[in-house]
């Protein structure tokens, strides 16, 4: 399991997440294609429940932020300040 990011916000239905500065998974040199194959990749609290899915990565390159959608039963405000993981 990995690191994803920090929630830093909600907005318009969605939690805003922050990526980690370093993500050791990702063995590309190209930071173009870091986080593209975290598009639907289904994310996890820390009682590693899954919360949601990323459907979004955007910002600067080095450090983006990522949209995920939360699943149906999900308090959003609740996943704020909190750390979300991947498989």
């Amino acid at each position: 399991m990995r690191r994803v990011g920090t929630v830093v916000r909600t907005a318009q239905g969605l939690a805003v997440l922050r990526a980690d500065e370093s993500d050791e998974s990702h063995d590309t040199d190209d930071p173009d294609d870091r986080y593209r194959d975290e598009i639907g990749t289904p994310v996890l609290d820390d009682s590693l429940e899954e919360v949601g899915r990323v459907v979004d990565v955007f910002g600067p390159v080095d450090r983006p932020f990522l949209a995920v959608t939360p699943d149906d039963d999900v308090h959003l405000p609740s996943l704020v300040g909190g750390t979300l993981y991947a498989r």
